[in-house]
């Protein structure tokens, strides 16, 4: 009985407490729970910390003042002045290009040397030239004979056609008067009817071979002169091909061209040219212009005739504008200055230059230097200091017209405050500079 009472009770004991056996799931929201709290604690503290880590590293930056160009805006009359450099070049310059192939043999003349027009620069040498030269007198002398011996023959045939016109008529005046004697001796009653008829046709007929022969002496003389002119223009092929074998060896001897300086000599004894190769350079060097290279920002308002103040570094000479290149290359304008005085003692070609192009004065206007990368019409960024300050603020400016030192500020400084020129690219995550 008792084994029985045991194994009854040992049955019933699991199903007194089912809750210790079976999990039941948790009712508390998985934000709610402890260690997700400490975990969005410590994510938020993190943040915070960097935030403020961030903000202590963006902290204004300190720099001296004797290291910045401050300048003060002012306002006025501003003048729009271009500064551009360049140099001294002639107005007047020839190169001398190489009229056919061919071989230098000496150089008569050397760079920087005074020439005249007929000063022998260099000696060239090619035996086709010469051989083309003997073949195109020789090709003359032909045409000119043929030609001669055209006009003797159209002349003999033209008196023979002529003879035979001749001919023609006097028979005609034969028959004529044969005809007027028969007709006076039919009305006499000397001859017959029959008689008379036959000198009557004989007159018409001798009338018409004169009016053929003439018209053949006509038509054969418009001939002889179409056929004059084709031997003259086989003539004047001939010559004109001598001629210019002719000038391709005279251009053997090359010359100056001009009275100037020889300014190079591209070429060296025994070195082959082609033809239309460059060989010299001369100029003349009492003709001189300055060529200025102007900054494509500041070009779109240069036009023909701006004054213009050159300076040689031995004299400022005033002169205008002549010439504006349409095109722009590696970032400039070429311009060239004619000079309206004479230049100073020792101007020479390829001697810099600066020249000063104005291009107007803007009038009352504020004003400052003209910061790097400030273009006219344009807007940008500057630290300006306010009266009494000791920080420099970032200010959004507008600019108007721009010289090469000044522009235009259109909006965002007034009278009075001072502007950080310098560059300040180094600081631009900021928005304030100390100064100090």
């Amino acid at each position: 009985m008792a084994g029985v009472g045991i194994a009854s009770d040992n049955w019933h004991a699991p199903c007194s407490n089912p809750g210790m056996d079976i999990a039941k799931p948790s009712a508390v929201p998985f934000w709610k729970r402890r260690r997700v709290r400490w975990a969005i604690a410590a994510a938020s503290l993190a943040v915070l910390a960097a935030i403020a880590a961030f903000g202590l590293g963006r902290a204004a930056p300190s720099v001296a003042r004797n290291e910045l160009w401050i300048e003060r805006v002012q306002r006025g009359d501003m003048k729009r002045e271009i500064r551009a450099s360049g140099t001294l070049v002639p107005s007047d310059i020839r190169w001398i290009v190489a009229g056919a192939t061919a071989s230098v043999q000496r150089v008569a003349a050397q760079a920087g040397e005074q020439v005249q027009a007929d000063t022998l620069v260099l000696e060239l040498v090619n035996p086709e030239l010469q051989a083309n030269l003997q073949k195109a007198q020789a090709s003359l002398a032909g045409a000119e004979a043929d030609m001669a011996a055209t006009r003797t023959s159209l002349a003999s045939q033209l008196l023979d056609q002529q003879a035979l016109r001749a001919q023609a008529q006097s028979e005609l005046e034969l028959a004529r008067i044969k005809a007027q004697a028969y007709q006076r001796a039919h009305d006499g009653g000397a001859i017959s009817g029959i008689d008379l008829r036959q000198s009557q046709i004989a007159e018409r007929q001798n009338g018409e071979r004169a009016r053929i022969e003439g018209e053949r002496v006509a038509a054969f003389g418009q001939n002889m002169a179409a056929q004059l002119r084709a031997a003259g223009a086989r003539r004047d092929e001939a010559a004109s091909a001598l001629d210019i074998a002719r000038r391709q060896v005279a251009a053997l001897q090359v010359r100056a061209g001009i009275d100037g300086i020889l300014q190079q000599v591209d070429v060296e004894p025994g070195q082959q040219v082609e033809a239309g190769a460059k060989l010299a350079r001369v100029a003349r060097p009492d003709a001189l212009i300055a060529r200025l290279q102007v900054p494509e920002v500041l070009a779109k308002d240069l036009a023909l005739q701006l004054p213009v103040s050159v300076d040689t570094r031995n004299g400022v000479v005033p002169g205008h504008l002549v010439r504006v290149d349409p095109a722009v290359r590696d970032g400039s304008v070429v311009v060239d200055v004619a000079f309206d005085a004479a230049l100073p003692a020792g101007a020479r070609p390829d001697l810099s230059v600066d020249g000063r192009i104005l291009l107007g004065t803007l009038k009352d206007v504020v004003s400052i230097g003209r910061p790097s990368l400030a273009a006219p019409d344009g807007s940008g960024t500057l630290f300006v200091l306010r009266s009494g300050e000791a920080t420099a603020r970032r200010v959004q400016v507008r600019y108007g017209g721009a010289s090469s030192d000044r522009i235009e500020v259109r909006a965002g400084l007034a009278p009075g405050d001072e502007v950080v020129l310098s560059d300040t690219n180094r600081w631009n995550g900021y928005d304030r500079l100390r100064l100090r």
